[in-house]
């Protein structure tokens, strides 16, 4: 009995490990149907395969597009260093050519106490491309800065510190009266009853510096009858007619002067300088607009030859 007992429980063992082996292999078959079944999952599979089977080729594509990368900025930077240089060239080629006036323009300075800071603002600012027109000019003038001191050059030392290093100008802080001898002034206001015709080499024209919207009109023509130097106002109303007030500001004045110096003609240099929204229009030398006058010609030449014109009426008595 008792080995009966044993071989009963030796078979009970075979069995269960005989079992377990069955279910390990459904539970393998099982996964290996579900992934025969489940497409999904086996591409899933098979992309994460092909990945990493790539990687190594995916590495080298970086590495050729970083050195390629690299190729075209140093071919760029090369091109830019050459484009440079034949600029720098060009521009030292061109300031050879330039041709420098021995006409002395003079931008006064004395009005300090009579602006608004805003105002000096907006003077620092004119007085500021009044000299870089004159250093790109193509006959650049003798630039003096007279009567500087005060707000406008606090704000020149704030806002532009650069300026004590400023080439082909005069700054100094006398009156002009103290820098020019007083018969070569000639100061330039568009209240001078004189129409200035040539500009004189030999002479020294002042231009007020003042910014103050019409708020001291006249001053600076009463400053210079109060010197007694030589006044005059640039013969604007001749050439322009303009819809605003003839004041034009420092540098606009500034850069009239200078592309008459290169034109040679007043026209030129009003309408080379004026902005648009003064609203510049050409007058010919009987005082009427060049504008209206093509006008009239137009519709004189649209009457004549227009046949659906119907002719006036003869007046009776």
């Amino acid at each position: 009995m008792a080995e009966d007992s044993g071989k009963s429980e030796a078979s009970a063992r075979q069995d269960k490990d005989d079992g377990d082996d069955e279910s390990s292999q459904k539970t393998e078959s099982a996964n290996g149907e579900n992934r025969t079944v489940s497409k999904k999952q086996r591409k899933k599979l098979l992309r994460q395969q092909k990945w990493e089977e790539d990687r190594e080729r995916r590495k080298l594509k970086r590495k050729e597009r970083k050195q390629q990368r690299r190729l075209q900025r140093h071919h760029h930077h090369h091109q830019e260093d050459e484009e440079g240089g034949e600029a720098q060239n060009a521009r030292k080629r061109l300031r050879r050519e330039v041709t420098p006036s021995s006409l002395r323009l003079v931008v006064d300075c004395s009005f300090d106490n009579l602006m608004l800071i805003k105002d000096v603002r907006k003077l620092h600012r004119q007085v500021q491309r009044c000299y870089a027109e004159n250093r790109r000019a193509l006959h650049p003038v003798q630039f003096y800065l007279t009567s500087l001191g005060g707000q406008l050059k606090q704000s020149m030392d704030e806002k532009d510190k650069g300026w004590v290093n400023w080439k082909d100008i005069t700054i100094k802080t006398e009156h002009y009266s103290e820098v020019v001898p007083q018969e070569e002034l000639v100061y330039l206001t568009s209240d001078s009853p004189n129409m200035l015709e040539e500009l004189d080499h030999k002479k020294a024209y002042v231009i007020g510096g003042l910014v103050d919207h019409n708020h001291h009109k006249g001053i600076t023509f009463e400053r210079a009858k109060e010197l007694g130097i030589d006044h005059a106002q640039l013969p604007l109303s001749n050439f322009v007619k303009m819809n605003s007030r003839k004041v034009l500001t420092v540098n606009h004045v500034f850069e009239i002067v200078l592309a008459y110096l290169e034109k040679g003609s007043w026209q030129e240099a009003f309408f080379t300088v004026l902005p648009q929204r003064k609203g510049a229009v050409a007058v010919d030398q009987d005082g009427t607009t060049v504008q209206g006058k093509e006008e009239e010609e137009e519709e004189e030449e649209d009457s004549d030859s227009n046949p659906d014109t119907p002719d006036q009426p003869e007046k009776r008595d």
